[in-house]
């Protein structure tokens, strides 16, 4: 199944991550791609809030992985933008969070695509500048 909704300001992307977050199930795998500045932070700051986790979600760039536990569900927050080899994700315990209780969310998922389940969700962010600087088109696939 796929799906596709228009964004037309950080708080729509915001929303949507948000409403998605909060019908995530446990050992759901949402693999996010999509340009710098698209809006991959917004989307997963509003997931994280559709599972009811209060504390500030920032990207991880530096350590790969942030987990949160004070939601509904746990969530592994991965940002795999520096990584040099699938086989760091591994070392960092990937497996554990993949198929674990919690939900994981993979900004810059195309880089480790190898490793990612079949069934994962994939979301796609993507600029069109003729439709505005803040539009964002998001396409979702179940």
């Amino acid at each position: 199944m796929k799906e596709t909704v228009e964004s037309y300001s950080a708080a729509d992307t915001f929303a949507y991550g948000k409403a998605l977050g909060e019908k995530a199930a446990p050992g759901e795998i949402y693999a996010l791609a999509g340009d710098l500045g698209v809006g991959k932070t917004v989307f997963t700051q509003g997931f994280a809030a559709g599972l009811g986790i209060m504390e500030p979600v920032n990207s991880p760039t530096f350590t790969i992985l942030q987990s949160y536990e004070d939601g509904r569900l746990p969530l592994h927050h991965f940002d795999v933008y520096r990584i040099g080899d699938v086989e760091e994700m591994e070392e960092i315990g990937c497996e554990d969070c993949f198929y674990g209780e919690g939900v994981c969310l993979i900004e810059w998922a195309e880089l480790i695509r190898e490793i990612l389940p079949k069934d994962c969700i994939r979301i796609t962010i993507e600029k069109n500048l003729a439709e505005g600087f803040d539009y964002r088109q998001i396409t979702i696939e179940r």
